[in-house]
């Protein structure tokens, strides 16, 4: 990624590595209290909802340094998301909410954030999207070529969340999902290393490679973006796949029960269908056919 869009190397790494979830903001907030020590920063920002974002605010505000957020307002309303719990947290912590979109801006409102805090500032996914569009559509080509694959001939699938990875039956039902599609179309699935963990562990691996579904490493995020561009419909439980398929007008299956991007679903390109197999197979091959 950092070579991809020729980004310096950081000048400080904590390297925190994996862990739980406790542990992972731990030692987070210990790295970052001795930088913000070093640096002696005016403002700290931090984007999304990770681990990294929470643990940001927490030491920014016990260290009296202002705390600003990007992709702030972002809510799916479900608690037992740890994404929606470091969202939550980081908008209540922060001075500069800076809200991708006026939907985003008005759960601020409600959660009372003052208005002087709020900033619309349209989202950095769909800048980078706009800004490399023509590349990554470049490395599609060359993948498809790869891969023996003709545009729009092809499903792509992307897992890796913890709600559906961690649970044997959810990652049993998209599975059984994947599988059943794959009788009828090209499915293809670069694999999270996280997801292949538990495939391998729940024994649900064989199933996979046994079938037609085209397994395939992670992909640098050029590629990833060009074989999104070039499929006919994205199966994901991404929050950044709904968008950047949004941004290329690619009809989005979503494996939850909810979304942080209700924009997309408003807009018609996005449908949040849950996990059961074959309830994610009829929609799938409800949008392949309003695309025929």
């Amino acid at each position: 990624f950092f070579e991809q869009f020729g980004l310096r190397e950081p000048h400080i790494d904590l390297d925190v590595k994996s862990g739980s979830h406790a542990e992972q903001t731990a030692r987070i907030m210990v790295g970052l209290e001795k930088a913000i020590d070093s640096y002696r920063p005016s403002v700290v920002v931090a984007l999304g909802d990770t681990n990294t974002v929470v643990a940001a605010a927490l030491t920014s505000v016990k260290k009296f340094v202002p705390f600003a957020h990007i992709e702030a307002g972002l809510r799916s309303w479900d608690r037992t998301m740890p994404e929606e719990v470091n969202r939550i947290v980081a908008d209540a912590l922060a001075e500069l909410h800076f809200a991708p979109t006026e939907l985003a801006a008005v759960n601020l409102m409600h959660e009372g954030i003052p208005l002087r805090k709020i900033h619309v500032t349209g989202n950095t996914i769909v800048d980078v999207v706009y800004k490399y569009r023509d590349r990554a559509e470049a490395e599609g080509e060359n993948l498809l070529n790869e891969l023996g694959l003709e545009e729009r001939s092809f499903i792509l699938v992307t897992v890796h969340r913890q709600e559906n990875t961690d649970s044997f039956e959810r990652l049993q039902n998209i599975v059984k999902a994947l599988v059943t599609l794959s009788k009828r179309l090209t499915v293809v699935f670069p694999v999270h290393p996280r997801t292949m963990s538990r495939l391998r562990e729940f024994n649900l691996l064989e199933a996979l490679q046994s079938s037609g579904v085209r397994l395939l490493k992670p992909l640098g995020y050029f590629q990833f973006l060009g074989l999104l561009s070039k499929s006919l419909v994205v199966l994901t439980d991404s929050g950044g796949v709904q968008e950047e398929a949004c941004t290329l007008r690619i009809p989005t299956i979503t494996l939850r029960y909810n979304t942080e991007r209700p924009e997309t679903v408003l807009i018609g390109i996005n449908r949040v269908v849950g996990v059961e197999w074959q309830r994610v197979v009829n929609e799938t091959i409800k949008v392949v056919e309003l695309r025929d």
